[in-house]
């Protein structure tokens, strides 16, 4: 969650930059990104001599690098970019390159308070994380999705542990990947592992462990769940709790489960993306009720309406007492609250964001090549030809907007009335 309390939140309209006068600079100007505040704006650069830097707000990094991308803010308004230097790659701050150097590096991410920094890299056909700027002392032969632990100190991944030969199936089905927790592989090995999560006290880790050709289960700090199952999907931790949540399969049918044993009565075609309430006495999860047919259900209720195309993962209030969704059907999306969707469709949507108080919903929508901004299922009545998402002040008063007008990048906050 933004800390927006520092935020200026006066009235009024501010241009930061002439987005035709940073074009005019540069042989090439990519993807903008704008800072959560809006006090910024910053996009990948090319100069004449084909070398890369970043322009933020008109002014560009004094460093220059051979290649630049997936750049963007942090909360603290920090810029980051991966970049590459004589043909290796590292992360950059504020124009600043990390003394580490990599065959590759991908997938920047941030810990839960914004403070630390983690990414994959590859180094000598080995793979591992590195976490504000220090790498594990032990690397993989191959390596897949991580994450980061909510005190921003422990990073956890998927590793393949032993090197298999082409096609060694029955080394592949003796099991070589495994959950490494700051380079140190948990002391099993499964066929395969998928998505690791931390607990809210960052010391436990769990994750999706395939166990045998049809059987799955959930590890948690390299100990397996009694019961084998199906199927599973990604677990949670239940908020400041040890208990690991997951769908399972059992049956030809999907159901909840808290440490290997179902908690809702109901069975499913479908269920994943659960989630707890911010208050952590509820829970929500996208299931199918009927083939085909997606909808969300809260602690077992599943709403009455349902959608044919795609349901995406519920976002409760911060009361823990609504939820949202963005739901797409007959090709068109929308965004459902609390069961009933919006009557205006777009051709996208975007997540919708509550205000602190829980009773107003705001999202970004296109249509026809437009961005608009939605208020409680009702399109503000101005366009824009680039928008970010928009955002309430702490008192739920005014709304953030951050957009492109005639050619400016433009910061404005608005009376919630008047958007």
């Amino acid at each position: 969650m933004k800390n927006t309390t520092t935020w200026d939140w006066q009235t009024g309209k501010r241009v930061i930059a002439d987005l035709a006068r940073i074009r005019a600079q540069y042989k090439r100007v990519d993807e903008l990104v704008v800072s959560p505040d809006g006090e910024y704006i910053a996009a990948p650069v090319v100069m004449e001599d084909g070398a890369f830097s970043a322009c933020i707000n008109e002014k560009t990094w004094d460093e220059q690098f051979e290649l630049l991308w997936y750049m963007r803010f942090l909360s603290n308004g920090k810029l980051i970019a991966l970049v590459r230097i004589d043909d290796e790659w590292t992360l950059a701050i504020d124009g600043v390159p990390g003394e580490g150097r990599f065959e590759y590096a991908w997938n920047p991410r941030l810990s839960a308070d914004g403070k630390s920094i983690g990414y994959l890299y590859k180094r000598e056909n080995m793979y591992g994380v590195s976490l504000n700027g220090k790498t594990w002392d032990k690397e993989f032969f191959s390596i897949r999705d991580y994450c980061l632990s909510p005190d921003g100190k422990h990073s956890a991944a998927n590793v393949q542990v032993d090197a298999l030969k082409e096609a060694d199936v029955v080394g592949f089905f003796d099991g070589v990947w495994s959950i490494a927790v700051d380079g140190k592989p948990w002391d099993k090995k499964y066929v395969n592992t998928w998505n690791p999560i931390f607990s809210d006290d960052s010391k436990s880790v769990a994750a999706e462990i395939r166990t045998d050709i049809c059987d799955y289960s959930i590890g948690i700090n390299a100990k397996g769940w009694t019961d084998k199952f199906g199927c599973v999907w990604s677990p949670i931790f239940r908020p400041q709790s040890q208990k690991v949540i997951a769908p399972i399969r059992e049956g030809g049918v999907w159901m909840l489960a808290e440490d290997g044993k179902p908690i809702w009565k109901s069975q499913y075609n479908q269920l994943w993306s659960q989630k707890f309430s911010p208050d952590g006495s509820r829970i929500a999860a996208i299931v199918s009720l009927d083939y085909g047919r997606w909808t969300i259900a809260i602690d077992d209720a599943p709403w009455k309406a349902t959608f044919g195309d795609m349901v995406l993962a519920p976002i409760f209030s911060p009361d823990s007492k609504r939820v949202a969704a963005i739901v797409k059907e007959n090709n068109k999306w929308t965004i459902a609250i609390d069961g009933v969707a919006w009557k205006e469709k777009f051709d996208m949507i975007w997540d919708p964001v509550f205000s602190p108080c829980s009773k107003n919903l705001t999202a970004k929508a296109e249509r026809d090549g437009k961005f608009y901004v939605i208020i409680n299922g009702k399109i503000s009545g101005k366009s824009y030809e680039k928008l970010w998402e928009p955002l309430f002040s702490p008192n739920g008063e005014q709304v953030l907007l951050k957009y492109i007008e005639n050619d400016k990048y433009i910061r404005q906050v608005l009376p919630m009335s008047e958007v």
